[in-house]
């Protein structure tokens, strides 16, 4: 199946359910996070794929919950979940299929009767895995040392050179499987443009120990290009130009290119249209992912993935993780007028998850227009940002307790810490600072929704002019997601969870989440210039009045070395 997807678009703000929950906003405008608690609110706290996700710190009820599901009906999110499985074409403005979901699915996936899912005349799961199985052989023959670089010698360090999609999830992945990696071996992540990324990495790195994955589906992005080669003349200086077929791979889909580049075809592992670039590191986007842990752990992370697609798909709405996480961002962000969310994850290896989840919601749902092209009159593409644990506490987040704003704030636990407690004495010291973590974490979410009233200040003896100083006013939207331990599995799930909430989301919003046009735009404006500072123009007519004098200044201040 490869069909273009029919469904129909709507304006969710003129649907039966939107004035329902317009009405919701209201009735509950007087009623405080600290009064719905004093409920159980159970059915607010759901298992998924082994992890807890608790929702009972947002500011909704049974009825608002009710007509939220009912809006999500009324949008068609569950017939477009559908026509996203079956390989329907819902990335409407570039013909394509979105399959992500796909990159997971065991070698048997096929449901009984219903054959393969065919695009394009592919069958995919077979092609699938027939690109796991080469970078599976490939990654082995790394990590045991049948690799070897151009001197004999064996890889040490691995070089990901990529950009966005390409870079964002394999090194996000690398920090948080930290524990996964092979002893011994060293990733790196380059994909400024900036050439002090390059070389920073350059510093720690022996040449013939090193191998570098060059990620680039059409082998012509700019910035990873531009790296690539400077990367291939700074190796080749230091090994000679034969070096290139032992030293580097390539990620990508341009045969051609990659051949001109010096890799040896063999060494080039492709994937396809229907995955996009921030939703990628389930394929061979994630190769460096399996040299670091290895195919067992990768395979375990997207069997991770695989556990919530399912959950997505099966689970009745009221038990159903990742729509409820999408359907509380949209009352969030459309009733409650919050516009942005904090992912704060009480763990130094998901360091990197906040940056990977910016890509992953902003660039799929900051849109202005429907998927037919009609404009927008309703927020969406709600902003994303964070940093880890205890150090946020100590920064931003005097802003999320008593700031002019609200914020909503994602709040990430492990149960279990990261490092080895092996030793008697050490062990016991890390259960104790892990404990010290999470006691921080559950602090954080109770009085960013319960706050703290005047009351309650006056009952600690606080001095009269410094009562309102210390009032915590709460009532911020938490949610809370318990992961017993951060393994390749539980990482899996807990990213599909988040790219099935931003599904969730764009459909209701009725946006194509799967495209990118404000990127392209930037790239082809930004080649315009670079070729005006090549030539030395700076007023050139093709560009607005502000860059030619900013041209201008950069060409005058510029070092002519």
């Amino acid at each position: 199946m490869n069909e273009q997807s029919a469904l129909p678009v709507v304006d969710p703000s003129s649907l039966p359910a939107w004035p329902a929950l317009e009405a919701h906003r209201m009735r509950l405008a007087d009623t405080t996070i600290r009064d719905l608690l004093a409920d159980s609110r159970d059915d607010l706290r759901i298992d998924a794929s082994g992890m807890s996700f608790d929702f009972s710190r947002q500011r909704v009820d049974s009825a608002v919950i009710e007509d939220l599901i009912g809006l999500a009906d009324q949008c068609g999110v569950e017939r477009l979940r559908d026509a996203m499985f079956a390989g329907e074409q819902i990335n409407t403005t570039e013909g394509r299929s979105v399959l992500h979901a796909a990159l997971r699915q065991p070698r048997t996936s096929a449901t009984p009767g219903s054959g393969p899912l065919v695009i394009d005349g592919r069958d995919v799961n077979a092609d699938v895995h027939e690109v796991l199985d080469r970078m599976s052989v490939f990654a082995e023959d790394v990590r045991n040392g049948q690799w070897r670089g151009s001197t004999g010698e064996t890889i040490t360090d691995i070089v990901n050179i990529g950009i966005g999609g390409s870079d964002l999830g394999p090194a996000m992945a690398h920090r948080a499987l930290a524990g996964f990696v092979k002893p011994g071996l060293r990733c790196h992540f380059v994909s400024n443009v900036d050439p002090a990324d390059l070389d920073r990495m350059l510093e720690t790195i022996d040449p013939a120990r090193t191998l570098i994955i060059v990620a680039s589906k059409t082998f012509t992005t700019q910035e990873t290009m531009a790296n690539a080669q400077r990367m291939r003349s700074r190796m080749v200086d230091h090994l000679g130009a034969d070096c290139v077929p032992r030293h580097f791979v390539a990620v990508s889909t341009n045969a051609d290119a990659v051949k001109d580049f010096g890799i040896d075809l063999d060494n080039m592992f492709g994937f396809w249209d229907w995955v996009g670039g921030r939703y990628s590191m389930g394929s061979a986007i994630g190769l460096s992912t399996m040299i670091a842990i290895g195919p067992v752990n990768f395979r375990a992370m997207l069997d991770g993935f695989h556990s919530m697609d399912v959950h997505f798909t099966t689970a009745p709405a009221h038990r159903n993780v990742p729509l409820l996480m999408g359907l509380l961002s949209v009352w969030n962000r459309n009733f409650l007028d919050i516009a942005t969310t904090a992912v704060l994850p009480y763990s130094h290896d998901l360091s990197r998850f906040p940056a990977y989840l910016q890509q992953l919601t902003m660039e799929s749902n900051g849109k202005g227009v429907r998927r037919d092209g009609s404009p927008i009159n309703y927020p969406t593409g709600g902003i994303y940002w964070g940093e880890p644990g205890t150090n946020g506490q100590h920064s931003f987040y005097q802003l999320l307790h008593q700031g002019t704003d609200d914020v909503a704030s994602d709040i990430i636990i492990l149960a279990e810490p990261t490092v080895d407690t092996k030793g008697e004495q050490d062990g016991e010291n890390v259960r104790h600072q892990h404990d010290m973590l999470v006691a921080n974490a559950l602090a954080q979410a109770s009085v960013l929704a319960l706050g703290r009233t005047e009351a309650e200040v006056r009952g600690s003896d606080v001095p009269d002019e410094l009562v309102a100083h210390k009032v915590m006013p709460g009532n911020r939207p938490v949610s809370v997601v318990m992961i017993p331990s951060l393994t390749p599995f539980s990482l899996g799930a807990l990213i599909s969870a988040y790219e099935h909430s931003v599904f969730t989301q764009g459909a209701i919003w009725q946006v194509n989440s799967f495209d990118q046009w404000g990127v392209e735009l930037g790239k082809s404006v930004a080649n315009g210039i670079l070729a005006d500072i090549e030539s030395g123009t700076y007023n050139d007519p093709n560009v607005d009045a502000a860059t030619r004098h900013s041209l201008h200044d950069y060409l005058r201040m510029r070092s002519s070395n």
